[in-house]
């Protein structure tokens, strides 16, 4: 499935910002539910995902990223200039 790559990198950096075990971890986790991020957390990893990846995820999409799926589909979109005002995460 495309972004499975980008899923696991990014899950790798959700585990190292907030110590969680990777074992938790899947696509389909959620930063609040499953994994109890918080906001000053979830910015930790936006800026990790940012310097990993080279992309600006829009502050106004932060919102959106409810799972480590979002996150990547996000970090794909922005690859090809899929994000934005016009093209938020579903």
């Amino acid at each position: 499935m495309p972004g499975d790559d980008t899923a696991q990198v990014i899950a790798e950096i959700v585990e190292r910002v907030s110590g969680g075990p990777a074992a938790r971890l899947s696509p389909e986790s959620t930063f609040v539910d499953d994994l109890g991020i918080d906001s000053l957390t979830m910015m930790e990893i936006v800026v990790a995902v940012e310097d990993q990846f080279g992309v600006r995820v829009n502050d106004d999409d932060v919102e959106g990223l409810r799972s480590i799926r979002d996150a990547a589909d996000y970090i794909e979109r922005a690859r090809v200039g899929l994000t934005g005002p016009s093209g938020p995460p579903c």
